[in-house]
């Protein structure tokens, strides 16, 4: 089965549990939030003009660790524009089963890597690959919809891949993840190119980086650079103004 209908097939699976889960909630419009039809894989939830897109559950786990990944992505590129050092500080938002977490505590082993998700199922799978390779270094996070739970100013570099577009609540997440960013810290945010229209993910699980811009200046962040050397995503660097 190739990338295209794999993704194709977690989404719907998880798309029918997002829309079973959301029946009956009351959706008022905010002065942040607005609420309308818009597409079948998003919440119907739009900020600064973007459909938030459903959140990928653990259900996707296995797309997450797939073999192929390292080919499709670089993530071993990405680590290397991230140019972690050894005593970094380093948040993972939506970290998942923590396929980058494990990879930059390696890196960082003076540091301490934060591994942060809203989900419990994800945690448990990060805790039990944690004390199995007896990894010291690792903080396990349970975040919530509008904050990272992580302490203030203490983090070097906040690394968020293809998880922001999900966010339910991306102003107050910014805000929270603001907050636990050091003065001189940086966020990279890696997300599919919502430009290139033929990079195969549905197109509200990419984003341009007009409308990252956007978003992250309003929240008091400017774009640092955009390292463009990934084959897929942006690898957007945003720091505070």
């Amino acid at each position: 089965m190739n990338l295209i209908t794999t993704y194709k097939s977690v989404l719907l699976i998880l798309s029918v549990l997002v829309l079973s889960s959301c029946k009956g909630q009351v959706k008022e419009a905010t002065s942040d939030y607005e609420y309308k039809a818009g597409d079948i894989n998003g919440i119907g939830k739009w900020y600064m003009g973007r459909e938030i897109a459903h959140v990928m559950g653990f259900q996707g786990m296995n797309w997450l660790e797939r073999p192929e990944r390292e080919e499709e992505e670089n993530t071993s590129k990405l680590l290397k524009n991230m140019d972690i050092k050894p005593t970094d500080v380093i948040a993972d938002i939506g970290a998942g089963s923590g396929y980058h977490v494990f990879k930059m505590a390696l890196i960082a082993n003076k540091g301490t890597i934060y591994g942060v998700d809203i989900q419990e199922e994800m945690l448990a799978a990060m805790r039990t690959k944690k004390e199995a390779q007896d990894i010291d270094n690792i903080t396990l996070v349970k975040g919530s919809e509008k904050s990272v739970n992580l302490p203030i100013n203490a983090v070097d570099k906040v690394l968020m891949v293809d998880v922001y577009h999900e966010f339910s609540y991306p102003k107050e997440m910014i805000a929270s993840i603001k907050k636990a960013l050091k003065p001189d810290g940086e966020v990279f945010l890696i997300e599919y190119r919502g430009e290139d229209r033929s990079v195969p993910i549905k197109e509200l699980h990419k984003m341009t980086e007009a409308q990252a811009v956007k978003e992250f200046k309003a929240a008091g962040f400017q774009l640092k650079r955009n390292d463009d050397n990934l084959p897929w995503q942006h690898c957007m660097v945003f720091v505070k103004e």
